[in-house]
């Protein structure tokens, strides 16, 4: 009956060795955690420096064509008004963009643009000779203007 009292005590010191078994387990998985952090902070980077070069690169591209237009001689070529456009802009020969400002300057001083409608214009009586509307469209106008300017 001896030996039945030995393997008991055999027992115990196994059950102190099982405990520290299952701690070395718990730091096992702590290890691995860390190691699939890692490459996902890595790839967050990579993500924001191609973010950053795009834009840089749209930049480029705008600022390469700021080039200083020069203005086309076919605007600049001063042309002699008829009569019912002389008696709005003047009877001097201009270019087709004066004729178009001093027009813009008659139209809003005379307040004659659409108060509901802005890119409408209303014709009053000098004007309707030159529209042969009573209502134009400011993109209308500079074609309808064409063909009072020789």
């Amino acid at each position: 009956m001896a030996t039945a009292k030995k393997a008991p005590a055999k027992k115990a010191p196994a059950k102190k060795a099982a405990p520290a078994k299952k701690v070395a387990a718990k730091k096992a998985p702590a290890k691995k955690v860390v190691a699939k952090k890692a490459p996902a902070k890595k790839a967050a980077p990579a993500k924001k420096v191609v973010a950053k070069k795009a834009p840089a690169k749209k930049v480029a591209a705008k600022k390469a064509p700021a080039k200083k237009r020069t203005p086309n001689a076919a605007f600049m070529k001063a042309l002699t008004p008829s009569a019912a456009l002389a008696s709005i802009v003047g009877n001097s020969p201009l270019p087709r963009t004066e004729v178009v400002s001093k027009l813009w300057a008659y139209i809003k001083k005379n307040k004659l643009q659409d108060a509901v409608n802005k890119r409408m214009i209303n014709a009053d009586a000098k004007l309707k000779e030159v529209f042969n509307k009573a209502q134009v469209s400011m993109f209308e106008m500079a074609g309808l203007i064409g063909k009072h300017l020789k």
